[in-house]
């Protein structure tokens, strides 16, 4: 078994723990943590919702969650975990409800570590932090998680992030995003930084472009409402896929600390090329999904999914960026993502320069770049793509294969889901892998402009078929500079 650093006593308390991502998301990941007895004796969770139900409905709905979520397990395990939740009926904008949660917490022994988790919708995180602030509920060490959309523009992720500092110091403050949570994105660090081969080639005389997918199958199902409001660029543009980008595009921190690693991302952030009303039909393309038979189910179009004939929400984007640095100058990063897409795949592929001159004879096959493919999700893994010899006699006979590291092959364990990582390091208080308040601001200082030109363009999204891969435009976007978007046999 894996040495695991040690966790200190913790009370977790959910706002908005009869949520979807309180029972899909961070009570399986609990559980998993719980079955690996990662979890001190005597640590506690607590749901905190309007919902007024007691301990042992709250416990129910649990159960049915996990039975859906995790792996069957004995019946004792299961009954052990349940007995660590509790339940508290709470408003967060009224008075009731707050004494019993101060008394539940107070109920605990002295010197545990206390979480306040806000899966909730960011409207209410004021009124939950205003509300332990007031009620002397947060102690010198005590930590608030939040979840992304933080903030809807610059302005509006300013004063969320002024809110939460009324109650909470930065270095308390976990803005979570769960890709940087997988294990693939942790291993892109060590991939770069542990191994002499690869370091001296990750700048741009050694490297023509990167990419960057993130790619889902389904469309907005439940989330409708918020997607509406959101789009793409601020679901997934403005933190997943820029946090990618920054890890791939760093400089090499002086320590693996997480502020030395946060101060790297920053400068990448703030080294991006200004895309704006000037050249944002260059650089960006935004599609909406249409009706499609992707996996031989028909679909309906994003229109008739939300309920809105004439919206104007992109569900996907492809765009170009650029970092201005002399590591990175002329080499482009291709970014996209979007729904209803024909794979679920997140992926970075670092796709690096022709050999200068080739020895081999034209009958031999064609040279092809080399690759390193990151794969995020799903099937974790490595791929380092190159040219070898076909075996046999007749001639010389070049052909590209992969070196394929499958963490699940490699290591023959059970791969963590994010949070289950990111859960126990906000204990830990061990903040590498969360967003700093001035890598939030500085992702909306750039995308704001984005959405700013796309505001006052009066063409609507391109359409494109469910089960594509997205607007015809987003495939001009990359061919017109002579490249092509990676695929897996390519």
């Amino acid at each position: 078994m894996t040495p695991q650093i040690p966790l200190p006593v913790f009370d977790l308390v959910i706002f908005g723990g009869t949520g979807d991502l309180a029972l899909r998301k961070l009570l399986p990941a609990l559980f998993h943590r719980f079955i690996e007895g990662q979890l001190p004796a005597g640590s506690r969770v607590c749901g905190i919702a309007r919902d007024r139900i007691d301990d042992a409905e709250w416990r129910e709905r649990v159960r049915a969650a996990l039975a859906r979520a995790s792996d069957p397990v004995d019946a004792q395990t299961l009954e052990r975990f349940l007995a660590v939740l509790a339940y508290r009926a709470l408003d967060v904008d009224g008075t009731a409800g707050w004494e019993d949660l101060a008394q539940w917490l107070h109920s605990g022994d002295g010197g545990r570590v206390r979480v306040f988790y806000l899966a909730t919708s960011p409207t209410l995180f004021a009124g939950a932090c205003d509300g332990l602030r007031t009620r002397g509920l947060i102690e010198a060490d005590s930590r608030v998680v939040i979840e992304k959309p933080i903030g809807r523009d610059l302005d509006s992720a300013r004063a969320i992030n002024e809110v939460i500092g009324r109650a909470f110091e930065e270095r308390n403050t976990f803005r979570i995003d769960h890709y940087l949570g997988k294990e693939t994105v942790q291993n892109l660090i060590v991939l770069r930084f542990a191994n002499a081969l690869l370091e001296p080639l990750w700048r741009a005389e050694h490297i023509d472009h990167v990419q960057i997918t993130v790619a889902e199958t389904i469309g907005v199902e439940q989330r409708g409402a918020y997607y509406d409001n959101a789009g793409a660029s601020r679901d997934m543009l403005q933190n997943h896929l820029l946090q990618l980008l920054c890890l791939v595009a760093m400089e090499p921190p002086a320590t693996f600390d997480a502020d030395a690693i946060r101060d790297e991302k920053l400068k990448v952030l703030n080294a991006l090329t200004p895309i704006d009303a000037h050249n944002a039909a260059q650089h960006t393309v935004r599609g909406q999904y249409r009706e499609g038979v992707p996996a031989s189910a028909a679909t309906r179009a994003y229109a008739d999914e939300v309920g809105k004939a004439h919206t104007r929400t992109e569900t996907f984007v492809a765009l170009k960026a650029e970092v201005r640095n002399w590591r990175w100058a002329g080499v482009p990063f291709y970014l996209r993502t979007g729904k209803r897409l024909p794979e679920r795949v997140s992926e970075i592929v670092i796709a690096f320069r022709q050999v200068p001159h080739s020895i081999f004879n034209g009958d031999a096959g064609a040279l092809v770049p080399n690759k390193l493919v990151v794969r995020v999700q799903p099937d974790e893994g490595i791929k380092l793509w190159l040219m070898i010899k076909y075996p046999g006699p007749g001639g010389l006979r070049l052909r590209r294969v992969p070196l394929d590291m499958s963490f699940a092959s490699t290591f023959g364990v059970r791969q963590p889901e994010a949070y289950e990582r990111l859960l126990l390091d906000v204990v830990r208080g061990n903040p590498m892998l969360f967003m700093r308040r001035d890598e939030v601001e500085a992702a909306w200082r750039w995308l704001d402009p984005i959405l700013a030109a796309w505001e006052r363009d009066e063409a609507p999204p391109k359409s494109y078929p469910s089960g594509s891969w997205g607007p015809n435009a987003s495939i001009a976007l990359i061919e017109r500079d002579g490249r092509t978007w990676h695929e897996d046999a390519a």
